[in-house]
């Protein structure tokens, strides 16, 4: 569950890339300016996607800002200038990736999945939820020093959820996703799992979107 500051002076591909972003299920705050943004330079975040020509203070004085305060945190660059010169300002100033405008929203997705991968490496296996330890490859839980015991198809439905937090999942994306396509079962099964993940797992906050399916906050 990544958190990602994007600042972008141009609100329709602001308001754009934060819905997709949103989707795919980061938490995302946005800023038009630099000015707002460096307000919060000491925020407890994943990745910061600027854009160069901003107004007022531009990325590049932003970026220097962040480094002096974190010299590790991801940053991405988006510029409508593609000029040599500029990508390599990009990693001067210390980003880790340059998109030049227009860029597909698809494309800028997958660069933040494989930077997010790259630099976090250590969360890989392991997904910390409120009081939990979910571990990937084990398929274990644990609250403290006390496990869990899931069933493989809690644990399989309980992984969909938290490895994009927030995003909301029907109950028949659910039957596909953990069950398999060529599965006939009915979509009460989902309740019924549900049910048993609360009652085991006391922390979980897992809304219920009436009519629709299961979103984890």
């Amino acid at each position: 569950m990544h958190t990602i500051y994007l600042v972008e002076d141009e609100d329709h591909l602001r308001k754009l890339l934060v819905m997709y972003l949103e989707k795919e299920g980061y938490n995302v705050t946005d800023f038009a300016n630099a000015e707002d943004a460096m307000e919060h330079l000491k925020d407890d975040i994943s990745l910061w996607i600027l854009d160069i020509g901003l107004p007022g203070a531009d990325g590049f004085e932003l970026i220097n800002k962040i480094r002096k305060i974190d010299e590790d945190i991801p940053v991405i660059f988006t510029s409508a200038r593609d000029s040599e010169i500029d990508r390599v300002m990009g990693l001067q100033f210390g980003s880790d990736d340059y998109l030049t405008k227009p860029f597909s929203v698809q494309e800028l997705i997958l660069r933040i999945e494989k930077l997010l991968k790259r630099v976090y490496k250590e969360e890989i296996g392991l997904i910390k939820y409120e009081e939990y330890l979910i571990d990937i490859s084990r398929r274990t839980v644990f609250q403290g020093t006390e496990e869990i015991k899931l069933t493989s198809k809690e644990f399989d439905l309980l992984f969909l959820l938290c490895k994009k937090g927030h995003k909301a999942y029907s109950r028949l994306e659910i039957l596909d996703l953990v069950w398999g396509e060529a599965c006939y079962v009915a979509d009460r099964v989902v309740d019924d799992t549900i049910r048993r993940l609360r009652k085991k797992m006391h922390k979980i906050k897992l809304e219920t979107i009436y009519g629709f399916g299961y979103r984890l906050l």
